[in-house]
């Protein structure tokens, strides 16, 4: 098979193309697109665990710790004792996180009409479903 028909090299060409895309745009709120897939976790519910956040991303542990570690130096989230059980953690966006939602959130449907701007809205939600299937990704 030509290079060029591999699914895996255009999925990866073209995630970099999109990766480096949303870096440069977020680096004007000091946030990476993993930083942003935290803190949209944490706008949708009031807090989260580690592992439902793990679970959401389909990040490994490690990852999830480590971003969790530099964004809570940050000041953009805390990480709490669940009070119902001592042993567990939550993870929740500090105000200075959630003074970030509206402007990253137009940022992010900025960034997602540039790059979908030359398809028509057909096209569109046919790619959103293939790779929905492809990452057999649940709607909830």
């Amino acid at each position: 098979m030509e290079l060029q028909y591999c699914i895996n090299y255009l999925l990866t060409l073209t995630q970099h193309e999109v990766f480096q895309t949303f870096s440069g745009r977020l680096s004007q709120f000091d946030i990476t697109p993993g930083q942003y897939g935290i803190l949209n976790c944490l706008w949708q519910k009031e807090f989260c665990t580690p592992k439902e956040i793990v679970q959401t991303l389909r990040l490994d542990n490690s990852t999830v710790s480590g971003v969790l570690d530099r964004m809570q130096k940050r000041g953009l989230i805390n990480r709490v004792t669940d009070p119902s059980d001592r042993r567990s953690v939550q993870v929740i966006a500090t105000e200075m996180g959630k003074s970030l939602r509206e402007d990253v959130l137009q940022v992010i449907a900025d960034l997602n009409e540039q790059i979908l701007g030359d398809f028509s809205q057909e096209n569109r939600s046919n790619l959103i479903s293939c790779l929905q299937q492809i990452g057999k990704i649940q709607l909830s």
